[in-house]
């Protein structure tokens, strides 16, 4: 009698506690994933609003859209950058050591020819797969432009360690305009780049996620005050200045001068090595 009755108490508890664990991690995993979701959102909405326009947007409508998102970025950016006032990195204030890691990011961009070899990434796939028609086509080149890029890595940064999708949101807003055009031009392949941005920054956003329980100490609030946080957060803010470089030469037709980007990703790594060894000195 006991074991035919105890299949129907003893589970009790454990599903009550396991439905509580399922929506805890639901609410985090939203949380983290919320300027992931933007971002696809705007690249369907873009892209779908592209393939009903097609080409009949006037080229100065273009410019002057770029130009004044490179506006609005400027904004965000330097509000991201302002986090590099109050840090101190064992004796060097919070943006000298910043500009060491991306000066030194920079070199060690330059002598790995990132900047080039994403380029010939690109131009191979778009040769690869240009026999299938230009709905492959189409996919491929908004999958790079929206995967590629430090906005990509540091937006998923901030949204999974501290909640923040102000990146991914500004970010969803550029790809949501780019995806208006791409898709006037290629057709319906654009949206379905949503889903490689789904995958790549969903993941980041989670596995910084993860890291953000112990780089917090169990209490997410004193993310903000982690100075590895705050070098991070600060120096994607000043590459970001760049992007917004970049988008104001777009608008300008000046593409050929653009701030070489990919050429400052390795100081995202480089950063947090740097702030460790100034720590030990101060």
């Amino acid at each position: 009698m006991a074991f035919c009755v105890s299949p129907y108490i003893l589970p009790l508890p454990s599903r009550r506690v396991t439905l509580q664990g399922v929506t805890l991690f639901s609410q985090l995993s939203f949380s983290q994933l919320s300027g992931t979701f933007a971002n696809v959102v705007s690249i369907l909405l873009g892209g779908g609003l592209g393939l009903l326009l097609g080409r009949r947007m006037p080229e100065r409508t273009q410019r002057t859209l770029l130009q004044t998102l490179g506006l609005v970025t400027v904004y965000i950016a330097l509000n991201m950058a302002g986090s590099l006032n109050t840090l101190r990195a064992g004796p060097l204030p919070g943006v000298i050591a910043a500009l060491v890691a991306l000066a030194l990011g920079a070199v060690a961009g330059e002598a790995m020819h990132l900047e080039e070899g994403l380029e010939q990434l690109g131009e191979y796939l778009r040769r690869r797969f240009s026999g299938s028609g230009r709905f492959t086509e189409g996919f491929l080149a908004a999958s790079l432009l929206f995967c590629i890029g430090p906005m990509a890595i540091i937006g998923g940064l901030q949204n999974g360690l501290t909640g923040d999708s102000s990146t991914y949101m500004l970010k969803g807003t550029l790809d949501g305009i780019a995806a208006i055009a791409l898709a006037g031009v290629y057709g319906a392949g654009v949206l379905f780049a949503a889903l490689p941005v789904l995958v790549l920054q969903g993941g980041i956003s989670l596995l910084a996620g993860g890291l953000a329980g112990v780089l917090a100490g169990g209490n997410p609030q004193t993310l903000t005050d982690n100075p590895y946080i705050q070098l991070i957060t600060g120096m994607g803010g000043i590459m970001i200045v760049g992007m917004a470089v970049n988008l104001m030469l777009a608008g300008l037709g000046l593409e050929d001068r653009r701030v070489r980007l990919g050429s400052l990703l390795p100081a995202l790594v480089i950063a947090p090595l740097l702030l460790w060894a100034l720590q030990g000195l101060g």
